[in-house]
């Protein structure tokens, strides 16, 4: 059993478990202050009733008018916790506080598609790739810009322009 809890400065020293695979981002401590700061709602992590974390989420808001968003920055479960719909409850979260508490038209995030797990993971939830952005990882890998509508946005302009690939056979 996991519970959902706010990020905390302490929970820093505690990601190794979770950081391990070779598609999760590890940021510098500063990064990841700079978000506990500006966005405290929108970093979670899911604790073991020994405070193991099992998995996290941090996440911000940005834009302006049509475009204000919630941004998905990282998501990653601990391998032992995978497969038990832990991610899609962390996701459930941010999306929650993004569409209630700062009234977003959309959710996006990016995601390299050699990451075929986490695409397949996100379409599920309702994602579409909007665009590619060439070079994104470290100049060598492009990444999906993945986006949902949230409730604000009922006719879903936030993806009218989508170049989602799932209909041209490109494989995600």
């Amino acid at each position: 059993m996991v519970t959902i809890r706010l990020l905390s400065v302490d929970d820093l020293f505690k990601f190794n478990n979770v950081n391990l695979d070779a598609f999760t981002e590890t940021f510098r401590t500063d990064f990841y202050l700079h978000y506990l700061t500006n966005w405290p709602e929108c970093c979670v992590v899911a604790a073991t009733p020994d405070d193991t974390i099992a998995g996290y989420i941090i996440g911000k808001v940005e834009g302006s008018n049509d475009s204000w968003h919630g941004h998905v920055t990282a998501l990653s479960i601990a391998p032992d916790f995978r497969k038990t719909g832990l991610a899609q409850r962390l996701m459930a979260y941010l999306e929650d506080v993004c569409d209630r508490i700062h009234g977003c038209f959309f959710m996006d995030l990016f995601v390299r598609p050699s990451n075929t797990v986490a695409v397949r993971f996100y379409r599920k939830l309702g994602y579409v790739v909007w665009r590619v952005v060439s070079g994104y990882y470290s100049g060598s890998e492009d990444a999906y810009d993945m986006r949902r509508p949230l409730a604000r946005d009922r006719d879903g302009k936030s993806i009218a322009d989508a170049h989602d690939f799932k209909t041209r056979g490109i494989k995600a």
